[in-house]
């Protein structure tokens, strides 16, 4: 899998590769179907259950909680690896895998080979997206960094709003539609990425990730994610649910300490010597899962209450992407004018305007245009302005820990948006309206409030930050 372009150093010359905007359009591609296959299923799952012959609510959960875990478990163990062994490769062999997972899930004669081949995909998805954002510092000079990373953030935010209409349109037809789309995007992808990937990796002589802290990361992470995608289904206060949070808050210490005492953590304590890396990644974590209410949410609510179709309701919340594509394409040329800070900043807080907008104006009533259309609108830009900012802190660390970086950053938003949706789901299971989905727009606008916040803190810098910030400056130009 290295045909095609020879092990380079980390450190990018201001020409880059000659063929980096081919190379972008494999990475996003990358982006774009790991994360669209976390939303895409949910306007799908009650035509599923029913092929299965009407599986119950708990079963058909695991369709969406066999992605999430496993998704966010081994994404920080597979971006330490393709560290060691090479990105390009991790990369290929994970878009092999989710492709083959993709199959394996649109001809699943059962719901157990179904949620089996969902996590197969999550394994891919898990090994291909931290290595597609290693690989774009190398192959493009500093000066467009910040473009770069901002059109590959804005490529899988708007994957993962465009995974409710796309999934709806495809469902009108068959929920199989939504796995086999993910078939010639794969094996394109996978021929590209052969052709013109370039292999990067850390110097030889590096020592593996220490099993300790990876087995006990594995668990943490597992744990809290299981917890919070089936607390709805078994009760918040069930022995299973309050077990698992706190053998998730054992394991998570347990991670920690090991880095400071092992030799080759999983994660490094040094990662969060940058105060804008250590922001990004909570400000990922409550962002994701106010999209994850908004995402999750709009579908369900223009279903259930406003009794859309699944195409209808998918077509409904398109507008959300298509005015984050229009940012996500100047993300370079914001960053330059405004910083990075404010943007973020902005876009944060725009979600929480979009809630406040749906709480003063959405009711039982349908007025989709008046109502809901704002609100899309500022989500869209929320999503276009937020995500490539925060996104592009993994620049802030050595360049050699840009996809370690990335997968915990990654690692940040599907925990966030697991816990999004199982918090919207607790909200407005019981009784679907616009007084009960009110309750989930109340979360969402705090949720932004707390990512804005998390941006925001960090921002006067203090002399250990100021330090690190010129050692890896230094690591980047050398």
């Amino acid at each position: 899998m290295d045909t095609g372009a020879e092990s380079r150093p980390e450190a990018t010359d201001e020409r880059g590769e000659p063929r980096r905007w081919l190379i972008m359009a494999v990475l996003s591609a990358v982006a774009f179907m790991a994360q669209l296959d976390f939303f895409i299923v949910n306007v799908a799952v009650d035509g599923i259950g029913r092929s299965f012959g009407g599986a119950s609510t708990p079963a058909m959960s695991w369709v969406l909680s066999a992605y999430a875990i496993v998704f966010a478990a081994l994404l920080v163990p597979a971006g330490r690896l393709a560290d060691l062994h090479g990105r390009k490769r991790m990369l290929l062999a994970g878009v092999a895998v989710f492709t083959l997972g993709s199959a394996l899930a649109s001809f699943a004669p059962s719901l157990p080979v179904l949620v089996a081949a969902r996590a197969v995909q999550a394994i891919g998805a898990a090994m291909s997206v931290p290595p597609s954002l290693g690989l774009l510092y190398p192959s493009f000079p500093r000066r467009q960094h910040a473009l770069v990373v901002g059109l590959w953030a804005g490529v899988a935010g708007v994957a993962a709003m465009a995974g409710p209409p796309l999934g709806g349109l495809l469902a009108s037809l068959d929920w199989r539609w939504i796995f086999l789309i993910n078939l010639p995007i794969g094996a394109l992808t996978l021929l590209g990425g052969v052709r013109l990937l370039p292999e990067v990796r850390e110097p030889s002589g590096r020592p593996l990730p220490d099993v300790v802290s990876t087995a006990t990361l594995l668990a943490a992470v597992s744990a809290l994610v299981l917890a919070t995608t089936q607390g709805p289904q078994w009760g918040w206060g069930s022995p299973w649910t309050i077990g698992l949070f706190a053998a998730a808050a054992v394991l998570a210490a347990a991670t920690v300490r090991r880095g400071f005492t092992a030799a080759a953590p999983i994660i490094e304590p040094a990662l969060f010597r940058s105060r804008e890396f250590t922001a990004a990644a909570l400000a990922l974590l409550s962002l994701f899962a106010g999209f994850a209410v908004y995402l999750f949410g709009g579908a369900l609510f223009l279903q259930q209450v406003w009794h859309f179709s699944v195409l209808e309701a998918g077509i409904g919340i398109a507008a959300a992407p298509i005015v984050s594509v229009g940012f996500a394409m100047n993300a370079g040329p914001i960053r330059r004018r405004f910083g990075r800070v404010l943007p973020a900043a902005v876009g944060t807080l725009t979600m929480s305007a979009a809630a406040g907008y749906w709480l003063l104006t959405v009711t039982d009533v349908p007025a989709y245009w008046s109502a809901m259309f704002p609100g899309l609108v500022l989500m869209g830009v929320s999503g276009g302005l937020s995500q490539a900012p925060l996104f592009a802190a993994a620049g802030a660390l050595a360049p050699d820990r840009a996809t370690t970086g990335s997968a915990v950053l990654n690692m940040s938003r599907q925990i966030g948006s697991a816990i999004g949706v199982a918090l919207l789901v607790a909200l407005v299971a019981a009784a679907p309206s616009a007084r009960t989905f009110g309750h989930a727009w109340v979360l969402q606008l705090v949720l932004g409030v707390l990512a804005s916040v998390s941006v925001l803190l960090p921002h006067r810098r203090g002399p250990a930050d100021r330090a690190h910030r010129r050692t890896t400056s230094r690591a980047a130009e050398g």
